[in-house]
C-alpha cells in the first residue's frame, strides 16, 4: 500500500469509531469510514448537508448535442412532447427536465437521432476542461458508455481524431452505439486495459475519468453508500494511479491530461495528483476554467501539495450534482 495512504487509514479508523460518527452513518446507512471522511473535510454541518443531498435524487440533466441541432429547437421539440427544459448556468449545452414529457427521455425521436445525450451537469463539464482542438490526437482511457467521448468529438466538431479506449466487451456495445447515434466519425475504438493495450504515444491531450469507488453516484445508486472497504480503496487508488502514470507517458511534451473520478474520497482524487506530482516532477496543475470548489489540501493532519488546490470538486449539496474530482495536468519534459 501506497505509505502516505496506509497512515491516513488508521487516521480514518480511529475517527470512524467515534460514536457521534458512528450514529450517523447508521442513520444513512453508510459505512462509518465514509462519514469520517466527509465530516474531516465538511465539518459536521456540512457532512450532514451532504448526506442530505443524497437522499434526494437527482433531477435528470441532458446534453444537447449542438454538432446535429441548434440546442434553442431542441427545447422546443422537447417542449412540443410536454418535457419543460430549464437550461444550466454551466455547461452551456445543458438542460435540467424539470418535468417528463411523451415518452421516455431515451425513446423519444430526438434521442434515437442523436440529438441529445443523458447525462449529469459534472460529469458532462469534465471535458470542457480538456479544452480539445480540432485535428489534434486525443485518448479517452476509460471511455464507456461514451458520454465524454461524444463530448471531445462535439467540442472539436467531429474534427479531431479520438482513441477511444475500453476494457469490457458488454460496455463497449454502449460506447460505440452513443458514438454512431450521435454521428459522430473521428474516432478508433480499441477493446483492452489501457494500462496494456497498446497505444500511441506523443498524443495532444488525453482524458482519463478513472475507474473509481462510484461513490459520486450515491443519488442513483444508494448501494454504493456500503459497497466498498478501505482496503477496496486503497486498491482502486493504485490502480487510478498506475493509469494516470501512463497517461503521463502518452502525451506530447506540452501535452494535457484532464484526470476525475465519480468519487467524493480524497484518496481517489487529491492523493492521486499529490502522489503524481511527487513522482512525476514533469507535471504541473493549471486551471481547469469549471465552477467547481478547490481541492482538498489538508486531511487527516496531512498536509497535501498546494498544487492540489487548483483541482476541483462537485458535491451534491453545493452544486445539485453527483459528486466528481476533476484536474487539469500539463507535463513539460524539457
Amino acid at each position: 500500500m501506497y505509505e502516505l495512504l496506509a497512515r491516513v487509514f488508521e487516521k480514518v479508523k480511529a475517527r470512524a469509531s467515534d460514536p457521534k460518527i458512528r450514529r450517523l452513518a447508521e442513520k444513512y446507512g453508510y459505512r462509518a469510514y465514509m462519514v469520517a471522511r466527509y465530516v474531516e473535510v465538511l465539518g459536521w454541518s456540512g457532512a450532514q448537508l451532504l448526506l442530505e443531498a443524497n437522499e434526494k435524487p437527482l433531477t435528470p440533466t441532458i446534453r444537447c448535442n449542438d454538432y446535429l441541432i441548434d440546442c434553442g429547437e431542441l427545447k422546443e421539440r422537447l417542449e412540443e412532447k410536454g418535457y419543460v427544459l430549464e437550461g444550466l448556468e454551466f455547461p452551456p449545452v445543458g438542460f435540467r427536465v424539470l418535468r417528463r414529457g411523451i415518452g421516455s427521455l431515451g425513446g423519444t425521436h430526438e434521442y434515437l437521432q442523436g440529438y441529445y445525450y443523458i447525462q449529469d451537469a459534472a460529469s458532462m463539464s469534465i471535458a470542457y476542461a480538456l479544452t480539445p482542438e480540432p485535428s489534434e490526437l486525443i485518448v479517452d482511457m476509460a471511455a464507456a458508455p461514451g458520454g465524454k467521448s461524444t463530448q471531445i468529438l462535439q467540442l472539436t466538431r467531429d474534427k479531431a481524431l479520438l482513441v477511444a479506449v475500453e476494457k469490457s466487451p458488454r460496455r463497449i456495445r454502449s460506447l460505440r452505439s452513443h458514438l454512431q447515434r450521435m454521428r459522430f466519425t473521428r474516432y478508433i475504438v480499441v477493446l483492452g486495459d489501457s494500462l496494456r493495450v497498446p497505444l500511441p504515444t506523443g498524443v495532444d491531450r488525453v482524458l482519463l475519468d478513472a475507474p473509481s469507488t462510484g461513490e459520486g453516484i450515491i443519488r442513483r445508486d444508494p448501494s454504493r453508500k456500503a459497497s466498498r472497504s478501505l482496503s477496496d480503496l486503497s486498491y482502486i487508488h493504485e490502480t487510478q494511479y498506475k493509469l494516470l502514470s501512463r497517461a503521463i507517458s502518452l502525451v506530447k511534451d506540452g501535452g494535457v491530461i484532464v484526470y476525475s473520478a465519480c468519487s467524493l474520497a480524497p484518496e481517489e482524487g487529491e492523493f492521486v495528483i499529490h502522489r503524481v506530482l511527487r513522482e512525476h516532477p514533469e507535471v504541473t496543475v493549471e486551471a481547469h476554467g469549471l465552477p467547481a470548489t478547490p481541492g482538498v489540501t489538508s486531511y487527516f493532519g496531512v498536509d497535501l501539495d498546494d498544487r492540489v488546490a487548483s483541482c476541483g470538486r462537485f458535491w451534491p449539496h453545493i452544486h445539485d450534482t453527483e459528486g466528481f474530482f476533476v484536474c487539469r495536468l500539463r507535463v513539460r519534459r524539457d
